[in-house]
């Protein structure tokens, strides 16, 4: 889709006002860009695979929002521009220069986050390896992860992920079969395939995800037969979700949605299969292991890295 990306230069002070005043004409979210450092507190409760880069906090911000053709661009811009001569009369507003600028594709964006991406060796054997990228550290008995799409989230160095591949390490078996919830870009998805398993479903809420899953296992040459993405949500009874139970079902989400889905996860579990957790920050270790017990399930095996924790299940 083409959409139209309304800029504003301004301070830090005005940010949320500017926010709450786009929220009222219609716009649908705003991306805020300034320099002002994440706490430690925030830190630790993001998901973060990508370096983070920060500037100098010269407390000023740009407020963007994308709007599709249902807006009058000229006069969206001078309703912004009257808010703020009303605003400056009682804090700083900043430039108050507003820009406007037409994207070409809503997936262009993926080429600019590219330049951020980098080969990097996750494990011991293990190699994520964007496309567009060399890397001359190949060593023998590698597994060579191919990476086509970064449309979805998952590049597969944070920790949540590391806490996976250790646990489908210890689970897996040769020719099991996996159930991987909440795919992402399909990186556990495809994982599991090279570490054996024989049919693999990845599944998640978005579609734009199913799609950077499907090209990524068709960069490491896997069809449909081994591997496959459906777009579904369990905790809402979504249809096209596979009929079928599975030796392990991967979750790697966040404790809150964890916690319901191990209300309804036990169908698709073949007898004795394991299900396995992540995206659970430690002060949730709890609540989560009290909702997988009172589901029915046996605690088998509790791994920590940094502030995050693997549960694994049974």
């Amino acid at each position: 889709m083409i959409w139209t990306k309304l800029s504003i230069d301004t301070s830090c002070a005005a940010v949320d006002l500017i926010s709450a005043f786009l929220d009222e004409l219609g716009v649908e979210g705003v991306m805020v860009e300034d320099h002002v450092p994440l706490t430690e507190e925030e830190l630790k409760t993001m998901f973060v695979d990508i370096p983070l880069i920060s500037g100098e906090d010269d407390g000023t911000a740009v407020v963007s929002c994308f709007v599709d053709d249902s807006f009058d661009i000229e006069t969206l811009k001078a309703e912004i521009a009257s808010e703020l001569d009303r605003l400056e009369a009682f804090i700083p507003v900043g430039a108050k220069q507003i820009t406007i600028t037409k994207t070409e594709d809503d997936s262009t964006w993926q080429d600019n986050w590219k330049q951020y991406f980098k080969p990097f060796r996750l494990e011991d054997n293990i190699v994520i390896l964007p496309v567009w990228e060399e890397y001359e550290d190949i060593r023998e008995n590698d597994i060579v992860v191919s990476i086509e799409s970064v449309l979805a989230f998952g590049t597969g160095t944070h920790e949540t992920t590391k806490l996976c591949i250790g646990q489908l390490r210890k689970y897996l078996r040769e020719g099991a079969s996996v159930f991987d919830v909440g795919c992402g870009s399909g990186i556990l998805s495809i994982i599991s395939v090279y570490l054996g398993a024989g049919y693999v479903c990845g599944m998640d809420i978005d579609e734009i995800a199913v799609r950077a899953s499907h090209e990524n296992a068709a960069a490491n040459g896997f069809q449909e037969d081994r591997i496959n993405f459906t777009c579904g949500n369990l905790l809402d009874g979504a249809e096209h979700i596979p009929d079928q139970k599975y030796d392990i079902v991967v979750a790697n989400i966040l404790a809150d949605v964890i916690i319901p889905l191990s209300g309804v996860i036990r169908p698709f579990l073949a007898e004795d299969g394991v299900f396995i957790t992540s995206g659970i920050l430690d002060v949730k270790e709890e609540e989560v292991k009290n909702a997988l017990i009172q589901n029915g399930f046996e605690i088998l095996d509790v791994v920590p890295m940094n502030d995050w924790v693997s549960i694994v299940a049974k």
